[in-house]
């Protein structure tokens, strides 16, 4: 097994790849090549031709960094971790060679989708290293030997009475607080953000007021709508679970008719503000209330290990909604957007499944840790950490996002992989709930990055 310190140099090689995966991404370092078209270095007479020889250098140092960990790995990793350094080891000069076919043709034909392909392959490689090297390191704990799927007990008895309140002041305030929470508002401001990227994307400086107002107003309605469902469908499950037995319907605080009929008159309130954009964002806000009310709650949630990962639709939509509310139709930026939310669900998510683990099985719900054990799930995050800082990426090629966003996910990106790496070598619950804080800052950055730089394009 490689000393802690290898795992440190591997993690730091996989940061300095995909920071040359994303600068050749963006649109700033293509216009830098077209300034500097001698290899290896050119004049620095503009900012462009500065930016083009920034590039090099830092590609010069990330490549001694791989050949680092190469030596610093191979007599102590297991094989699976040698020979996936060695494959990068071997990529690195091939992309050095395109970089140079690059600078001299201008960024021209199809070199440079090559020249970003084997980045990312290299970005790859290193990534698989880095999951295998840290499960050699922290070793299997209760990982099952064979997928198990809980077994969901008898629902439990309702409570005899609902709460009782010392003044109908006290009532009027609780029951305001409990139909606040059916709305799941927690959820609201990062879905928001969502579709608020997916707008700017499509119209860039021009974006529409009105167009954010009823596309927002639609988005926060048809997530209150969803929670609404999603309370009523599992009421009984969650008097089971300890961070869920206090929810209104659980507690008998909200009636279950009641509780209906507040989700329904919010689902027809927000396809009327998505109608008042166009046809297509209120068709995909009514398949965003269905997929997550009953899709996801009834059939996915209870029944396959893959949940998270399939679910991870629902929150995908949203950028969709934003894109479709602009142009009335689904583009390619909206779709990588939509990627970018869909991959990270799992990583985000997993975490919070490893904090709370007990209660799911608890809950008979097949999570990923409940199913598959712990040490797969911390191996599954980070497998869909590095798919996210890929597709984040693929963002960037597909757009004409810049420098502010490609420091927002190179930053912000490492954070959230250094909290992985402390969350396989401390594997407790305060690691996992730091792991979900940083994913969530991720997304948050990023997302307002794409918002900030596309309003400024």
């Amino acid at each position: 097994m490689a000393p802690p310190k290898f795992t440190s140099l591997l993690a730091g090689a996989v940061v300095g790849v995909y920071l040359l995966v994303v600068a050749g991404a963006t649109a700033t370092l293509a216009d830098a090549a077209a300034a500097c078209t001698t290899w290896p270095v050119c004049a620095p007479d503009s900012t462009a031709a500065l930016v083009a020889l920034g590039h090099r250098a830092v590609a010069t140092l990330v490549g001694l960094l791989v050949v680092a960990t190469t030596i610093a790995g191979w007599r102590t990793a297991d094989a699976r971790v040698r020979w996936a350094l060695v494959a990068a080891l071997v990529l690195y000069p091939v992309q050095v060679g395109l970089g140079a076919v690059v600078a001299r043709s201008g960024a021209a034909g199809t070199t440079p989708g090559i020249h970003l392909a084997v980045a990312v392959t290299i970005f790859g490689v290193l990534s698989l290293a880095l999951a295998w090297q840290l499960e050699a390191e922290t070793g299997s704990d209760d990982a099952p030997t064979e997928e198990r799927i809980p077994t969901s007990p008898e629902p439990t008895e309702a409570a005899d009475a609902s709460p009782t309140f010392d003044s109908r002041r006290a009532r009027v305030t609780a029951t305001l607080a409990a139909y606040a929470r059916l709305m799941k508002p927690r959820l609201m401001w990062l879905l928001a953000l969502v579709a608020a990227a997916g707008m700017a994307l499509a119209a860039g400086p021009d974006l529409a007021v009105e167009t954010v107002g009823y596309t927002l107003g639609g988005g926060v309605l048809a997530i209150g709508a969803s929670g609404t469902f999603n309370h009523v469908l599992e009421r009984d499950i969650d008097r089971r679970m300890k961070r869920t037995s206090d929810r209104p319907l659980a507690t008998e605080l909200v009636p279950v008719r009641n509780a209906v009929t507040f989700g329904l008159l919010l689902a027809s309130a927000s396809i009327a503000a998505f109608l008042q954009v166009n046809a297509l964002a209120a068709a995909l806000g009514f398949v965003a209330i269905v997929f997550y009310s009953i899709i996801y709650t009834l059939v996915l949630k209870p029944n396959t290990v893959q949940n998270t990962v399939i679910g991870g639709a629902a929150g995908a939509l949203p950028a969709l909604i934003g894109w479709a509310a602009v142009t009335g139709d689904i583009g390619l930026p909206g779709v990588v957007l939509a990627g970018v939310i869909f991959l990270w669900t799992p990583a985000h998510f997993y975490n919070l499944a490893l904090a709370y683990k007990d209660d799911y099985e608890r809950g008979g719900f097949p999570m990923m840790p409940v199913v598959r054990g712990e040490t797969v799930t911390r191996k599954h995050i980070l497998w869909y950490l590095a798919a996210t800082l890929v597709a984040a990426g693929a963002l960037a090629a597909v757009t004409g996002l810049g420098v502010v966003y490609a420091a927002t996910t190179v930053l912000f990106g490492a954070a959230f992989l250094y909290t992985v790496i402390r969350l396989h070598r401390e594997r407790t619950e305060r690691a996992a709930f730091r792991a979900f804080h940083a994913s969530n800052a991720y997304l948050g950055a990023l997302l307002l990055a794409v918002v900030l730089d596309s309003l400024a394009l």
